[in-house]
C-alpha cells in the first residue's frame, strides 16, 4: 500500500540519506546523483542541492526542467539556492534545477532518445534511457519526500500565465495548490506518466506551476515562483512568517484553445492574465495581402491562461487559451479593479506579453 503524504514527510531528527550520502538536522549539502552514463562510460549526474533545518519537519522536493528547455523553474531555483527569501527552521528542501540534464545541455524539450521524461515515470530500471533515468529520480529523490513543487512553462512557441495545475480532489494536494497562492488553479489529475501523477499516486502531495516561455527565465515568474515556495514553507510550519497572497485565486476546471478560422498574421487585442468578456476580441488575422480577415472571439467570460507566440497561423492553430473560473469572473473584476499597476499581477500581464504585439482592436 502507497504512503501517505502524512506517514513521509517527518523525519523525526534521523539523517536524511540521498546519493549514498547522510544529511542530518541542521545541514546543507551539495550532492551529484548519477541517472546515466555517457557515450566514454563517465557517469551522467543531477547536481542536487539539500538543505534542512535545524528541528525535524516535512520533506518537500522542488524540481525544475523535467522538460530541458522549460528554465524558468531553474531560474526559480537558483534563486532558493543563492538568496532564499526564507530561513529554513524546520523539515528538509530537496532542490533539483535541473531533471532531464540530457535535454538541458542540448536546450531541447526531449531526451535523445526522443522521450518525453514527463511521460516515463515512475520508470523502469531495466527500461529506456528515458525510464532508467526517470526510475532513478523517482526512487531516490521524489519517494524520500512527502511533498512535491515542480516547476513548468508553455510549450515551444507559448506562453502561460502562471497556473498551478494540481488534482484537487486529493486533500493535501489542494492544501498545497492553494497555499501555493496562485491566481489559477487548475484542476486536473495529469497525464500518465508524468512526474506529478505517479508522485500522488505514490502518496505524495504534488503540484506543478505553469508559467511563462521556453529559453527564458523571466524575472516577474521567477518572483511568482519565489513567493509560492515560500506560501509553502509557511503552510507547512517550515519556516516563519505570513504569506503573501494574489490579487485573487480562481479554480479552474474547464479551459479551452481558441483557434484561428484563417490563416495569415495575427494581432493580439488581449494579454496573458486579461479578463475577457462573451464576445470579445482576443485576436485578429490577416492575409499577407490583407485581402482575408478573421477575428477570433471569445466564447464566453474567461481569463486568458495562454497564448501563442507566433504570429503566423493555418486554419485550425491555436490562438489563446481561455479558462472558465469555477465561480465566475465578476468578483475577480473587482479584485482587480484594486490593484496597482506597479503589482505583481499587472507586471506579470506586461511581461508576458513582451513577445506579442497587443493592441485595441479596430473594426473594418
Amino acid at each position: 500500500m502507497s504512503k501517505t503524504p502524512e506517514t513521509r514527510n517527518l523525519y523525526a531528527g534521523e539523517p536524511f540519506e540521498l546519493a549514498g550520502q547522510q544529511i542530518a538536522l541542521g545541514e546543507s549539502r551539495n550532492l551529484a546523483l548519477a541517472v546515466s552514463q555517457s557515450y566514454s562510460g563517465s557517469d551522467v549526474t543531477l547536481p542536487v542541492r539539500v538543505l534542512r533545518g535545524a528541528e525535524p519537519g516535512p520533506a518537500v522536493m522542488i524540481s525544475a526542467a523535467v522538460h530541458g528547455d522549460e528554465l524558468n523553474g531553474t531560474g526559480i531555483i537558483r534563486e532558493l539556492i543563492l538568496a532564499p527569501p526564507f530561513e529554513l527552521l524546520r523539515g528538509t528542501l530537496v532542490l533539483v534545477p535541473v531533471v532531464n540534464i540530457l535535454g538541458y545541455e542540448r536546450n531541447a524539450r526531449y531526451l535523445p532518445d526522443r522521450r518525453d521524461l514527463n511521460r516515463c515515470f515512475p520508470g523502469i530500471a531495466s527500461g529506456s534511457l528515458a525510464s532508467r533515468i526517470a526510475h532513478t529520480v523517482f526512487h531516490e529523490l521524489v519517494l524520500r519526500c512527502g511533498y512535491l513543487i515542480d516547476f513548468h512553462t508553455a510549450a515551444v512557441r507559448r506562453t502561460n500565465f502562471p497556473n498551478v495545475r494540481a488534482d484537487l480532489s486529493q486533500p493535501e494536494v489542494r492544501r498545497l495548490a492553494r497555499a501555493f497562492g496562485c491566481p489559477l488553479v487548475v484542476n486536473s489529475e495529469g497525464g500518465k506518466g508524468t512526474l506529478r501523477l505517479a508522485a500522488v499516486q505514490a502518496g505524495l502531495a504534488a503540484i506543478i506551476l505553469e508559467a511563462g516561455e521556453v529559453w527564458k527565465v523571466e524575472p516577474s515568474v521567477v518572483e511568482v515562483g519565489l513567493r509560492g515556495v515560500r506560501n509553502v514553507l509557511l503552510e507547512l510550519g517550515m519556516i516563519d512568517g505570513e504569506a503573501e497572497r494574489p490579487a485573487y485565486q480562481a479554480r479552474i476546471d474547464r479551459s479551452t484553445w481558441l483557434r484561428s478560422e484563417v490563416g495569415g498574421l495575427l494581432r493580439f487585442h488581449t494579454a496573458p492574465g486579461d479578463v475577457v468578456e462573451q464576445g470579445q476580441v482576443l485576436a485578429s488575422c490577416a492575409s499577407l495581402l490583407g485581402v482575408e480577415r478573421g477575428v477570433v472571439t471569445a466564447p464566453e467570460d474567461g481569463i486568458i491562461m495562454g497564448l501563442t507566440t507566433l504570429p503566423s497561423v493555418k486554419p485550425g492553430d491555436p490562438v489563446c487559451h481561455l479558462a472558465f473560473p469555477h465561480k465566475g469572473i465578476q468578483r475577480i473584476r473587482k479584485a482587480l479593479g484594486s490593484t496597482l499597476d506597479s503589482s505583481l499581477h499587472e507586471r506579470l500581464r506586461g511581461d508576458l506579453a513582451t513577445s506579442v504585439t497587443v493592441d485595441d482592436f479596430e473594426p473594418e
